[in-house]
């Protein structure tokens, strides 16, 4: 058994085999996943476990270059200050929600977390260590 770090080894599959750019999602619980991308459901109940917890998990594991996030989630006050505030010196790109739903097209995988707050989704774009 792992001693430390990402547990769940289906995520820790996914973030060792990232290369830079490549890209994984955070949703919260409705959010649509598109047919042909790999999707880890982590979702026990509404709110469990939080978008925020399953984010600063993987802030802990990877490296993110950039965040794309809907312009909506402007509306999510507390998830999108704490973001802001997590990623500060990250590049942030808004699109709108349907342009976002269409980038997770793109995507290795979509995380779903129990989270039931509006917009609380994310997409983070690998970077490298060097």
């Amino acid at each position: 058994m792992k001693k430390r770090g990402m547990l769940n080894s289906h995520i820790s599959k996914i973030l060792a085999d990232l290369g830079h750019t490549d890209q994984i999602v955070i949703a919260d619980a409705g959010l649509p996943v598109p047919d042909g991308v790999a999707k880890i459901d982590l979702a026990l109940r509404p709110g469990m476990p939080a978008f925020i917890d399953v984010v600063s998990e993987l802030l802990h594991e990877m490296v993110v270059e950039r965040v794309t996030l809907a312009n909506e989630i402007e509306s999510n006050q507390k998830v999108h200050d704490w973001l802001k505030q997590e990623l500060q010196e990250t590049e942030r790109n808004y699109v709108d929600h349907e342009a976002f739903k269409e980038k997770t097209r793109q995507a290795k995988v979509v995380i779903r977390t129990g989270e039931t707050t509006p917009y609380a989704n994310c997409i983070l774009h690998s970077g490298v260590i060097f």
